[in-house]
């Protein structure tokens, strides 16, 4: 039985879709493509991504098993769970509108954008504690009133609230699935 466009899917339900590889692998190797696919490009797709090797050098005892598995279950099961459409009578696979229920479980840009905004947020505190320190250490007017380990103590307790910060920040993420093993690049 198929799930309504407005039925959400529950937490455990995404849990159990992307607990496979080949599914994950349908829904990126869709998500890529955007438009439909056949099944038998699907699984060829499929089968060379989880044999580390090109659709060409594939042999047919390898398509064969990841198309009846798709075939028998993974689109199967994707299908009820309204994340893709299955036209049994052509083949065609495609993204369903349920799929977005899940796009936050397969986010890499989101995971890359996290990471790269508290790089940026280190080197900038890098930077202001390295001209700071060196304006201390130079006597330049005001900062002359400043003692050197004045301010290394504050810079350690600047780097310090910074990481803890990131590590709350990191732990509070941690109830999502990380990107890396959602996801296996090509």
């Amino acid at each position: 039985m198929s799930r309504s466009p407005s039925e959400s899917l529950s937490q455990d339900a995404v849990f159990d879709i992307l607990s496979n590889a080949r599914r994950r692998f349908v829904l990126y190797y869709l998500r890529e493509r955007e438009e439909p696919v056949e099944l038998g490009e699907l699984a060829r797709e499929i089968a060379a991504w989880e044999n580390d090797t090109t659709v060409e050098k594939l042999t047919k005892q390898q398509r064969k098993r990841v198309y009846v598995s798709l075939y028998q279950t993974h689109i199967q099961k994707l299908a009820e769970a309204g994340i893709v459409d299955y036209d049994k009578d052509t083949g065609m696979v495609q993204l369903a509108n349920g799929a977005s229920q899940i796009g936050a479980y397969l986010s890499v840009e989101k995971d890359q954008e996290e990471r790269t905004r508290w790089q940026e947020y280190y080197i900038v505190l890098a930077a202001v504690s390295g001209v700071l320190y060196a304006l201390v250490a130079l006597d330049v007017v005001i900062f002359g009133l400043v003692s050197e380990l004045q301010i290394g103590l504050a810079i350690v307790i600047a780097f310090g609230s910074l990481a803890a910060l990131h590590y709350v920040s990191s732990r509070r993420s941690e109830t999502e699935i990380p990107a890396e093993a959602l996801i296996r690049n090509r």
